[in-house]
């Protein structure tokens, strides 16, 4: 089963979607911005793209600077803000098997398949 960490609200997050709709992909659509991943979730999937949190972080968000959060932020304090706000996760993130892929830009998901 393939899950899709999804916000209908972005447009890279749609077009993921679609993507994985046309692929004909057995597919669960979280919307994580309602249905929020825990902290072993977000950690499994770290680990799952080999990344650092920071990589999965939106920066740009006005909590991410009012939590006063940098690049030098230690890994778990940046896990616990995703864990309280969600909205700071970047998307769509594409769980499947194991992996994980960013749909940024959507076809990247397309090598986890």
């Amino acid at each position: 089963m393939t899950e899709i960490w999804h916000n209908p609200r972005c447009s890279k997050s749609r077009q993921t979607l679609a993507l994985l709709e046309e692929r004909g992909e057995a597919l669960t659509v979280r919307r994580y911005l309602d249905d929020a991943p825990i902290e072993a979730e977000i950690r499994a999937a770290l680990q799952a793209l080999g990344v650092a949190p920071i990589a999965i972080m939106r920066k740009g968000e006005a909590i991410f600077k009012e939590l006063g959060l940098t690049a030098d932020t230690p890994d778990d304090d940046l896990i616990a803000a995703m864990v309280a706000h969600p909205i700071l996760i970047e998307r769509p993130i594409v769980l499947k098997d194991g992996k994980a892929a960013m749909g940024r830009p959507p076809e990247s998901v397309l090598e986890i398949l």
